[in-house]
């Protein structure tokens, strides 16, 4: 079992930045890949970033690629989503997500999640 507590959330006008934190519970951190996902308002979940457990693997959407970056630290159980230059269109609710296994895109795929937390871009 694996707990998900996301924070960072809030605020920010179009081009500011923001980073948002994920913090897990358990002793195997490390064996869990973690996803980041956004869903929109009325829109369907999707698939912002991912990183394997050790982090030498990471992929990012198109949408999100050059802007945001995303880290862990596995001796504090941590990890990070850092956006830059935010834009309207990246409003959304942010979750992370763990999985077992290789870095995919599915959202399906993964077994544990966050409660998410808000991110707003305002124009």
């Amino acid at each position: 079992q694996v707990r998900l507590v996301e924070s960072g959330g809030g605020l920010v006008q179009a081009g500011g930045s923001l980073r948002i934190s994920c913090a897990a519970s358990g002793r195997t951190f490390g064996r869990y890949v973690m996803g980041w996902f956004r869903q929109p308002p009325g829109k369907e979940r999707e698939f912002v970033a991912g990183i394997s457990g050790g982090g030498a693997i990471i992929y990012y959407s198109d949408s999100v690629k050059g802007r945001f970056t995303t880290s862990r630290d596995n001796a504090k159980n941590m990890v990070y989503l850092q956006m830059n230059n935010l834009k309207p269109e990246d409003t959304a609710v942010y979750s992370c997500a763990a999985r077992e296994g290789g870095v995919v895109t599915g959202a399906s795929l993964y077994s544990y999640w966050g409660q998410g937390t808000q991110v707003t871009v305002s124009s």
